[in-house]
């Protein structure tokens, strides 16, 4: 084990490091396909690997098959450490989408399809866990939980005998070769306490959720048990590796970002637009529209997600070249024009509004100037929710990484840079399976906030051009209120965000 001296006042100390030679993968089950990033401790990608998966949707159902998930990771395995000397390889970790579930038998074997993480046909079963308040964040039909009760509603023939498993644990049971322990992120929104670090399971059953059917639970970065021979020999890894309990594909994202100091943030800016920061306290909303994961170390990753994001600019400018508009935007900076820039109808953060709907202020001249009021828009949404954070006292005052699409505009990184008023960082690396790269070394390490340092690499820092801050300041206070006139923002983070502005 290698590591660094560091200071602290009058006191120096040794923090451990794993070697720069050993190799670390990550492995990413998303929606289209599942990828897997073998990295080394020095943040270098030695291979790469993804196979491809297809989806069943039909209105709000979206489903998978759970036996695609284990075919399309061991390929993507195969392809990632393919050349590479197998005593380097010393651990994986895996990451999932957050609230894809299913219900298996005792043996592991799924009894049910995969529901996915944005499937919707729980609505009646998250009215009642509302109800019950089992979950203090807003619950959402496509979460864990209410999915669970549909489930347990709709088969009853297998309810009796089904275990609730969450995406990533169907992995991590193929990797060891038998049952092991739920990771506490992917749990969250099945209901998991994560301050008590307990299933709440009197609520639970009340509900109809059997404590039987719940898995054990474990903070990430724990170990669960080793890579076994037969699952050597389908993904290339080397039997004996160790397999590390993961996270869910955002807080992945965020260790890539390696926004895992006090008051640190990341920003992924794709369809829709998520924060996660690092907090070394919980920090509490009343509201529910803020929620927290807790970190390998103990620490807390408060954030949230938007409706609103780049999304729009696909839905709007279908077939349209987005950098060229991007470049003709430039020209219309300082438009009048007020655009807010949702997906799809609600809001979610950072306020909650289910009657949200997207809206233009005034009478774009082209629609390079419309391209412009989106772009500043979802700026806007970016920086009312910095000031929602402060209001709830979370510190925000460190680095702040922008990952996601989106950031392959570097007009847009800037314009961003100059809403906020602060600089931003790129990183050379952003895809969640890198994130689980980093969780997966820093399982053999007491600094995870050093092992990240070692290996995420700043490829910019894109400083606020100060000369925009009055233009800019002025549209986001009408932005303010055209959304407190409309009745979806409340007085108080208005109030907040005009005081900020002022400041």
């Amino acid at each position: 084990m290698t590591g660094v001296w560091t200071s602290t006042g009058s006191d120096t100390e040794w923090t451990s490091t794993p070697p720069d030679d050993d190799v670390w993968v990550g492995v990413d089950v998303g929606t289209q396909s599942a990828k897997a990033m073998a990295v080394s401790g020095r943040g270098e990608v030695l291979g790469r690997g993804t196979s491809a998966l297809r989806s069943s949707r039909d209105g709000v159902r979206h489903e998978q098959d759970p036996a695609a998930w284990w075919e399309a990771v061991a390929g993507a395995c195969r392809a990632a450490v393919d050349g590479l000397a197998p005593e380097r390889v010393q651990g994986v970790a895996t990451c999932a989408t957050s609230g894809t579930i299913l219900l298996v038998d005792r043996d592991g074997e799924p009894l049910t399809p995969g529901l996915m993480y944005d499937d919707g046909r729980a609505a009646e079963q998250a009215a009642r866990v509302d109800e019950a308040g089992v979950l203090t964040a807003r619950v959402s039909p496509s979460w864990a939980l209410p999915k669970l009760l549909w489930m347990l509603d709709e088969w009853p023939e297998v309810a009796s005998e089904g275990r609730l498993a969450h995406q990533a644990d169907v992995i991590t049971r193929h990797l060891v070769g038998e049952e092991v322990p739920s990771d506490s992120s992917h749990a969250l929104k099945t209901g998991f306490d994560q301050a008590r670090e307990a299933w709440p399971s009197d609520e639970l059953e009340r509900l109809g959720v059997p404590r039987a059917s719940l898995p054990e639970v474990v903070r990430p970065g724990t170990r669960l048990g080793s890579v076994c021979a037969r699952t050597a020999e389908e993904t290339g890894l080397p039997q004996g590796t160790a397999v590390i309990a993961g996270m869910t594909d955002g807080c992945a994202a965020q260790f890539a970002a390696g926004a895992l100091r006090e008051g640190c943030w990341n920003s992924v800016l794709g369809t829709t637009l998520v924060l996660k920061g690092c907090s070394a306290r919980l920090v509490e909303d009343p509201g529910g529209v803020l929620y927290s994961h807790r970190a390998p170390d103990g620490g807390w990753l408060p954030g949230g997600a938007s409706s609103s994001g780049a999304g729009v600019l696909a839905q709007r400018f279908a077939d349209r070249d987005l950098d060229d508009l991007g470049h003709r935007a430039e020209a219309h900076e300082r438009t009048d024009v007020l655009a807010y820039p949702l997906v799809s109808r609600g809001e979610r953060f950072p306020f909650s509004a289910a009657d949200a709907d997207p809206f233009v202020v005034g009478e774009p001249a082209d629609e390079a100037e419309l391209f412009a009021a989106l772009l500043q828009g979802v700026a806007f949404v970016e920086r009312l929710c910095f000031d929602f954070v402060d209001l709830l006292g979370a510190p925000a005052d460190g680095e702040l990484t922008l990952t996601g699409g989106a950031t392959r505009s570097r007009y847009w990184c800037q314009l961003r840079a100059d809403v906020l008023g602060r600089s931003v960082r790129l990183v050379e690396q952003s895809e969640a399976a890198f994130g689980m790269a980093i969780l997966a070394a820093s399982s053999q390490s007491d600094d995870l906030v050093a092992v990240a340092g070692r290996m995420v690499r700043t490829k910019e820092v894109i400083e606020p051009r100060r000369d925009r801050a009055g233009a800019f300041g002025e549209r986001y206070l009408r932005f303010v209120a055209e959304l407190e006139r409309r009745g979806w923002l409340g007085a108080q983070l208005a109030d907040h965000a005009r005081s900020r502005n002022l400041g």
